[in-house]
């Protein structure tokens, strides 16, 4: 690509918070306001966002998201529920008609995922791209790491972080998280099973499908350091350069409003529930 794009570096924040400014992201690149941009951001609280179409009452434990004191939003993207906690999170908003981006979800997911496959790089991980078999497609989970899909990252065959796009108003919205660690007891307390000895045997079986950076390198890395690896490796994987940039308070101010309006909703539901 060899341009140069927005690095924004939000920092912790809540749940809503962080869906609006994706979403704010996306709406200010599809009116030029901005160009393509990189956010790199955590969650101030463990938070569990739920993919567009995921059924809450079907999957979700909402009394145990209570006891776990996590926050519940939804995001634009599809796919399953995220468990957001020692993580670094990324999302990149750039048009369909970059040159650089394909017309196929599959092979964008391809493109953009060379920038989390260089930040893993810089940690000394090795990863590989994943193709699950047809087989594996059709099984059915509301666990976001306990399945791979076509070029989410793996290492030894486990999953190491989950991506999510989607795009609107000529704009492709990708985001991902990339763990630290995982809290596995926290995890599958969130979703509802028929009993708990299902649970509690889904929950040692996730050893073997999924594995995170802290895992895998035998050390306890921090939040910047990481970050600061995923910024050199989308630098390197998608051969670009990134502009620093910060939010004015006008921009704050549309964020906050879009939070409130759209995602705290389900938060509100949840505690009156």
């Amino acid at each position: 690509m060899s341009e140069e794009w927005n690095l924004l570096d939000s920092g912790c924040n809540d749940a809503a918070i962080n869906m609006a400014l994706d979403e704010a992201l996306l709406n200010w690149h599809s009116k030029g306001k901005i160009p393509p941009t990189i956010r790199f951001y955590g969650w101030s609280t463990p938070s569990l966002s739920l993919g567009h179409f995921q059924k809450v009452e079907r999957s979700i434990h909402l009394q145990a998201i209570k006891k776990h004191q996590c926050q519940l939003v939804r995001r634009l993207t599809g796919g399953s529920a995220v468990l957001h906690d020692n993580e670094l999170t990324y999302s990149v908003v750039v048009t369909e008609n970059h040159p650089a981006i394909p017309k196929s979800v599959r092979d964008a997911y391809y493109v953009l995922s060379k920038g989390v496959l260089a930040g893993y790089q810089e940690l000394g991980i090795q990863a590989d791209y994943a193709v699950p078999d047809k087989t594996a497609n059709k099984d059915r989970t509301a666990v976001c790491f306990e399945k791979t899909a076509y070029y989410e990252l793996v290492v030894n065959g486990k999953k190491i972080s989950g991506n999510a796009q989607t795009r609107k108003q000529g704009v492709l919205l990708q985001h991902g998280s990339i763990p630290l660690e995982i809290n596995d007891h926290m995890l599958f307390d969130l979703f509802v099973f028929p009993n708990e000895e299902i649970r509690e045997r889904k929950r040692k079986q996730f050893s073997k499908k999924a594995s995170t950076i802290n895992e895998l390198t035998k050390k306890r890395y921090t939040y910047n350091e990481v970050k600061t690896a995923f910024i050199a490796g989308f630098k390197k994987g998608l051969d670009i350069k990134l502009n620093p940039v910060v939010l004015s308070s006008q921009e704050w101010d549309e964020v906050y409003e879009l939070a409130e309006r759209k995602y705290q909703d389900i938060n509100k539901k949840m505690v009156r529930s």
